[in-house]
């Protein structure tokens, strides 16, 4: 059995994409961040939870605010790269579970009264979340460079507050000159997947 999606489609989002690590000059626009937001925001959470948040580095004060705090060797790409979004976990996600989860809106103090119950969902899910985002950029003709090299802590203090978590730093645009790596292997099915 084959794939429903057009095989141009898996292509785009899997095949052909690959993490950039330069970028043109070519702006990302609000209109294209949003584009993506509206795709990705449907992709299943646990009780609809969506636990992602997105902080846009525009500003060149911010860009060299977040570049202090990015490992040596993601500087340069993150400094120079048309947008860089910060995905992080909202651990206080559980107060919109009245909205998001309407079917069981006593989920927020069931399952989510304690913080630690929150930032294990939390992480989880927005890391998904966050996959998803990526898979969005790719869908917008972009190319993502996603990256966990840096200082959490002092993101957190720089651009969110005690109640949110920094996930993944994303490096945004149009892919430059000499982007990306040779494609490196990947496992093959039976090494992955097992019946039982």
């Amino acid at each position: 059995m084959s794939l429903v999606l057009d095989p141009a489609a898996q292509d785009l989002l899997f095949r052909e994409a690959r993490t950039a690590n330069t970028f043109t000059d070519e702006p990302v626009t609000d209109e294209q961040v949003q584009a993506i937001y509206d795709l990705v925001k449907f992709g299943p959470t646990a009780f609809n939870q969506t636990p992602l948040r997105i902080t846009l580095v525009r500003s060149t004060e911010a860009r060299e605010r977040l570049v202090a705090h990015m490992a040596e060797g993601n500087q340069p790409k993150t400094a120079s790269a048309p947008l860089v979004a910060i995905l992080s976990a909202d651990n206080e996600f559980h107060e919109e579970l009245p909205t998001l989860f309407p079917a069981f809106p006593q989920a927020k103090d069931v399952f989510f009264g304690e913080r630690s119950a929150r930032e294990g969902s939390a992480t989880l899910n927005a890391a998904l979340q966050a996959a998803y985002f990526i898979v969005g950029v790719r869908a917008a003709g972009l190319a993502a460079g996603p990256m966990t090299g840096f200082d959490a802590e002092g993101i957190r203090k720089e651009f969110l507050d005690d109640d949110h978590t920094p996930l993944i730093v994303v490096n945004i645009g149009k892919p430059g000159e000499n982007a990306s790596y040779p494609r490196s292997p990947r496992l093959a099915f039976d090494e992955v997947v097992t019946t039982v």
